[in-house]
């Protein structure tokens, strides 16, 4: 077999520690201001090496979904969890971000020997687990579960902007752009968005208005 390139070389050297099934884990959508936050759980075939994994941000849309495909196809085990805005507001985005992640790692359908999460917070799972910071970029694994929580969240906010016309989801995904921020000025927020957030919150019936500067 040809060299699988340096992100499987660094989960081919976790399996030659024992770990014969790893499993990556990453998340999307931590800082849009509309929309869940989705995390995603992968499982790769050691003996099928998927060409070309990459932290889904460096990748384009239409590479991301080829990949995908071969994600789909070719991964043993795929997990996905979620949590919705409501929740977010509620348990704040850091924890929804964890509860997606947990939730990942349990519809995998299978018990991973090691569980890699992307960034430096431990999630709560019975699972043996590292964190490693920046691993969309070191582990083929995580690199995989960032490529399908990034899709998948895509497809919801593509959805989303079928449900609730005038904002433009499908274009901005919920992140905070000037033409997201002027939709949402106009409109006021729709039920996905996240009501504890900056630029959302400032919009809602009651909120506090910005107060004069006094005159010299």
């Amino acid at each position: 077999m040809s060299d699988p390139g340096p992100l499987h070389r660094f989960d081919i050297g976790l399996r030659d520690e024992g770990y014969i099934l790893v499993c990556g884990v990453d998340e999307a959508g931590r800082g849009p201001l509309a929309g869940p936050v989705v995390a995603a759980a992968v499982v790769l075939d050691a003996a099928d090496p998927i060409e070309g994994l990459d932290d889904s941000k460096k990748l384009t849309f239409k590479r991301r979904g080829e990949l995908l495909e071969s994600i789909r196809a070719r991964a043993l085990h795929i997990g996905v969890g979620l949590v919705e805005a409501a929740k977010i507001d509620k348990i704040n985005i850091l924890r929804a971000t964890m509860l997606a992640m947990e939730r990942a790692v349990a519809d995998i359908g299978a018990s991973p020997d090691l569980v890699l999460v992307d960034g430096n917070t431990r999630i709560d799972i019975e699972h043996a687990h590292r964190t490693i910071v920046g691993g969309d970029g070191k582990s083929a694994s995580i690199a995989a579960a960032s490529i399908v929580a990034k899709q998948h969240r895509d497809e919801l906010m593509i959805e989303a902007g079928a449900r609730y016309p005038g904002y433009g989801f499908p274009e901005h995904m919920g992140y905070g752009t000037a033409a997201h921020l002027e939709a949402l000025r106009k409109l006021g927020p729709s039920p996905i968005h996240r009501k504890t957030f900056r630029g959302v919150k400032e919009l809602l019936p009651g909120a506090p208005r910005p107060q004069p500067l006094p005159l010299t």
